[in-house]
């Protein structure tokens, strides 16, 4: 996480870096020392001690023996934030009752700058430790779900966007390291109608996955992909692509997009 040294530029510098030790916590995904915390605020530690104890009144982060870390109110507003979005809560009745997808492990996530967001996971029969986790960010151009909603862009926001070589890292010998492998990725993927991560995000797995098209145009664009173990034959691969494109129909539904809003 960037330091914030130019939250002085912020018309509220307290509120800015109150939300950089969240990200910060939300990161590291462990405990974080006052001192270390201070550090990449780039601020003394006993405004980042007052930071931290009024955040803790807040329960938005709790302290432990090796440090800070999220309290439980960061729960409340991440499964709030979920809740917004119609086509999560219907994904996991979709995913079970999908014969060909149901034993799968599935995911749906959405775009964030050059990172993709993971909202929503179905386990299936046999979970993958290594596949990301509700509240995960990956990068972007080597998993299934990123290059899905990706290709949906214009390319030359695509090269805006990973102008930078850092936003195109390289996780196996697989992952597409350069702009124009990327966009050249991008354009198969419109091509055949899906995304393929064929061991680029971790050796050996497959992800698959199709973007979901937006109910509105105020609505935030989502994808849905499944990852495998083993590479699928030809045939296999066929019956994943049409149970996802079922899936996204499902999820597109005409009473799914102008029916009035769950009041569970």
């Amino acid at each position: 996480m960037a330091p914030t040294s130019d939250s002085g530029r912020s018309p509220a510098p307290a509120v800015t870096r109150a939300a950089a030790i969240l990200i910060l916590l939300a990161e590291r995904g462990q405990p974080v020392g006052l001192a270390d915390i201070a550090r990449a605020l780039g601020v003394a530690k006993s405004s980042t001690l007052n930071l931290c104890l009024a955040l803790e009144q807040a329960d938005l982060v709790r302290k432990t023996e090796q440090g800070y870390a999220l309290g439980r109110a960061t729960v409340r507003l991440g499964g709030a934030f979920v809740r917004e979005f119609d086509v999560v809560r219907e994904f996991y009745r979709v995913c079970a009752e999908a014969p060909a997808l149901q034993n799968e492990l599935l995911q749906i996530a959405m775009l964030d700058g050059t990172d993709v967001l993971y909202l929503a996971r179905h386990e299936g029969r046999a979970p993958l430790r290594l596949s990301a986790s509700i509240g995960d960010r990956f990068p972007a151009a080597i998993t299934a779900v990123g290059c899905a909603l990706l290709a949906d862009l214009d390319m030359d926001e695509v090269r805006r966007r990973f102008a930078d070589p850092a936003a195109l890292p390289r996780w196996t010998d697989r992952s597409v390291a350069t702009v124009d492998r990327l966009t050249a990725k991008l354009e198969a993927t419109r091509a055949r109608g899906y995304a393929l991560d064929d061991g680029e995000t971790h050796p050996g797995i497959v992800g698959i996955a199709v973007a979901i098209p937006p109910r509105t145009s105020a609505d935030q664009q989502l994808a849905i992909g499944v990852s495998l173990m083993t590479t699928p034959s030809d045939t296999d691969r066929e019956h994943v692509v049409a149970a996802l494109l079922d899936a996204r129909a499902a999820l597109t539904a005409p009473q799914l997009r102008t029916g009035p809003a769950s009041s569970s």
